[in-house]
């Protein structure tokens, strides 16, 4: 599901969880524990890939709607809690995208420090609404986090998917590299990163995040139950299962 290797001080997360690192309950707590994990190892600082054509589809949806309230009511807070194992990882986190990130994959990547996707190779966004799925607070405040004012409004209304240049351009990424770069980029940013103080990075990571962490403070615990409990309507689960219908029978 989770590999874990070491490139000097580097812990490179390698994803392979079927053949599109579909987030259910048991990949949100697997990668939750092993940054629970990183958190007091020796690795100075992590790199997040996938192989294959697919970094992340994000919410495995046909578990969702099989599971119906009952798993919905359950792998929320476990999708909340390894956003916030990510977000806010004490040390560097290089997102190494190599193709498509989608809805709770960008959000994924986007909790990353620093974003680095293969040109021409996969497309990143967020589609919740196109489902009629609101955004959990912290996965909100993430992508707010993460794009520019003047991009954030079409980035979430539309739900559209971007190509690299296009994701580069509304602050999804940082650098785009070549495919048989990636990983090695990768290691380096965060290398790079891993040479500042340990405890000074750390603390500016904290301020950086200061305006997420307040508001999730303020608001989180309301948005959330709001947030759950539209999930959680047999509207919302009949609106999950018609949208992978559609999807499946695109594919």
């Amino acid at each position: 599901m989770i590999a874990v290797t070491q490139q000097g001080k580097v812990a490179v997360i390698t994803l392979a969880h079927g053949k599109a690192n579909a987030m259910d309950i048991e990949f949100c707590r697997a990668l939750t524990g092993q940054f629970q994990k990183l958190a007091k190892s020796k690795a100075e600082a992590v790199v997040i890939t996938a192989n294959g054509p697919i970094f992340s589809a994000g919410v495995n949806l046909l578990r969702a709607s099989e599971g119906g309230v009952k798993y919905l009511r359950q792998f929320l807070p476990a999708l909340n809690k390894m956003f916030d194992a990510i977000f806010n990882f004490p040390k560097p986190v290089v997102a190494a995208i190599n193709g498509h990130a989608i809805a709770g994959g960008c959000v994924l990547a986007c909790c990353a420090d620093y974003r680095m996707m293969v040109r021409g190779q996969g497309r990143i966004g967020v589609t919740e609404l196109l489902v009629g799925l609101p955004f959990p607070a912290l996965a909100f405040e993430v992508m707010r986090f993460a794009t520019g004012p003047r991009y954030f409004p079409e980035l979430i209304y539309t739900g559209q998917t971007y190509p690299a240049d296009a994701a580069l351009e509304r602050g999804l990424l940082h650098e785009l590299v070549d495919a048989d770069a990636l990983v090695a980029r990768g290691v380096a940013a965060a290398e790079m990163l891993a040479q500042i103080a340990p405890a000074a990075f750390a603390q500016t990571k904290r301020q950086m995040r200061l305006p997420v962490t307040e508001r999730i403070k303020r608001d989180g615990k309301k948005t959330d139950a709001a947030v759950t409990k539209i999930w959680c309507t047999p509207a919302s689960v009949a609106s999950i299962k018609g949208y992978v219908a559609r999807t499946f029978k695109k594919s």
